[in-house]
Formats: C-alpha cells, sequence, structure tokens
C-alpha cells in the first residue's frame, strides 16, 4: 500500500533496468522519460542497479541526464558517469578466480570473467556472448584467462543443466563460503540456460543500495526500488519502497508495496512515477 505521505518522502528511485525500466527491445518509455524530468526538478535522484556492467548502462544515464552514481553487476561496482568516479569495487579474490577455472573444467559448463568494461572469455568458451543475459557488454575473446584474474568483479559459469550448475554452486559454496557470495538462477532471455555467478563476500544490489544511500546521505525509507526479477530480491529485504512490474516473477510481487497494472513493454514504470509526481505538486 502506498501512501500519499511515502510517495511525497522519496527523494531516490532505483531502477532495475532489463524487465523493469526498459522495453523487451531495450528502449525506455517516453511517459517515463518525461516524468524523469519533471521529477528531477522536484529534487528527486535517480539510478540503476543492473547485472550489466557499467559500460553498458552509460548510455541510458545519458538519455534520463542522470548523474548520481550508478550501480552494475549486482552491486560489484557503483561508479558516477561520465566523470568515472568509483564509489565501490569488489572484486573477487584472484585465488578464488583461479580454483572455478579449475572447477569448470570438470563439468560441461561455459565461464566468463566479467570486469568493469567488458566480459573475457576463451575460445574453448566461444558459446558465451550467445547464452548470456549481460545486454549490451563488449565481449572479448582471450587466449587465456592468465592475464584476467586480477580485476575480476564477478565470474559466471553457464550451462544447460540445473544439475551441473547446482554440482558446482555445492561444490564452491563450502571451501568459499566465508569469501564469495554466490548466486544461481534461470536465465532472463534464454529459456533452458542457467547461471552460477560469483562475487565477493559482501556485493548485491542490496548492498549496492545500502552503500548509495550512505554516500548520498538519503534515508532508504525515502528511497523506492522498481524491480522484476530474482536477482531484484536484496533490493526488496530493505526497508524502501518496494515496486514490482507486472511481469515479475511471483517472488518479487509478493514482497512489493505496489504492483504496476502494465508490464514494462506497456512503459508499466510510468504508473508508479506518475504516482510520485502526483503527490509532490500536491
Amino acid at each position: 500500500m502506498l501512501t500519499t505521505e511515502t510517495l511525497r518522502n522519496i527523494r531516490l528511485i532505483i531502477f532495475d533496468l532489463d524487465g523493469s525500466l526498459l522495453k523487451n527491445d531495450g528502449t525506455i518509455g517516453d511517459e517515463t522519460k518525461h516524468l524523469i524530468k519533471k521529477l528531477e526538478k522536484h529534487g528527486v535522484l535517480f539510478s540503476f542497479a543492473t547485472g550489466r556492467l557499467h559500460s553498458a548502462i552509460t548510455k541510458y544515464a545519458e538519455i534520463l541526464d542522470i548523474k548520481t552514481p550508478l550501480i552494475s553487476l549486482d552491486g560489484c561496482l557503483i561508479k558516477n558517469h561520465p566523470e568515472g568516479k568509483i564509489i565501490f569495487e569488489s572484486f573477487v579474490p584472484t585465488k578464488y578466480v583461479s580454483q572455478v577455472l579449475g572447477y569448470s573444467e570438470n563439468y560441461t559448463v561455459y565461464v566468463a570473467l566479467c570486469h568493469d568494461d567488458a566480459i573475457f572469455y576463451t575460445q574453448k568458451n566461444s558459446f558465451i556472448p550467445e547464452i548470456m543475459d549481460k545486454l549490451g557488454a563488449r565481449y572479448e575473446e582471450v587466449e587465456s584467462y592468465e592475464n584476467y584474474i586480477h580485476e575480476t568483479l564477478e565470474v559466471v559459469l553457464a550451462a544447460n543443466s540445473f544439475t551441473v550448475i547446482n554440482n558446482i554452486r555445492e561444490a564452491v559454496s563450502f571451501p568459499f563460503l566465508s569469501r564469495v557470495n554466490t548466486s544461481f538462477f534461470q536465465s532472463h532471455s534464454h529459456p533452458g540456460i542457467y547461471y552460477l555467478e560469483i562475487r565477493k563476500k559482501g556485493s548485491s544490489k542490496g548492498k549496492g543500495l545500502e552503500r548509495l544511500t550512505n554516500y548520498l546521505n538519503i534515508h532508504k525509507r525515502n528511497t523506492a526500488v522498481v524491480c522484476d526479477w530474482y536477482n531484484d530480491i536484496s533490493l526488496l529485504q530493505k526497508p524502501v519502497t518496494k515496486i514490482a512490474m507486472q511481469n515479475a516473477i511471483g517472488e518479487v510481487k509478493e514482497l512489493a508495496d505496489f504492483v504496476t497494472s502494465k508490464t514494462n513493454n506497456e512503459d508499466g514504470a510510468a504508473e508508479f512515477l506518475e504516482q510520485v509526481l502526483k503527490s509532490k505538486i500536491k
């Protein structure tokens, strides 16, 4: 339930991108763009919290003229644009990257290393660009991972078998549990593909939200999040105003304070933004 007072006090709105702010064709609805400009005049700030690379989201910040730092790679990096000032970054410890690469040799699985500006893969993992959900990313094939393990923000493993990915998750979780976080989920856009994402402990969208609100000196109760997918659940576990898209998964809708009547393809985000604007001008 959204009250007028809650809406009036919102100072920061954080969007998930794919399936939330963006339509399936990668565009932002005209009404959403119009409302964001109006709300900025009322002092509302905007940001993103996405699984995409930072380099794959800056064009949307430019379209909306957002200067607030952006949360990328599910909380591994918080960085503003265009200055490039890093608020937070979290590299997977090198020895764990090496050990995960070793584990991957024992399974029929594809693996990639995500950095700030590109996703690196080897010839053996040449299907990575076709099956990953990191939309807008720059993919680069390399001869070996040896020179790329030191500044890895996220290791991603992908397979068309639930059992294979789950086995690897169980294998790496026990020895690495105190040092890394793992996320295990089905692909958003490639049916039948499962991912295991490995990040340094303390990196998630929810943690990214905490770090960003602390940096901006904005209380979480004055923050809203707009979400749709499994990797958004950590955002919804924070004491913020929670908005789910009509196309969101059931688990997200259950945690939401408000579910839009329209999907992302119908510019559903504008439905919530209009309510916020109305509360500000009363």
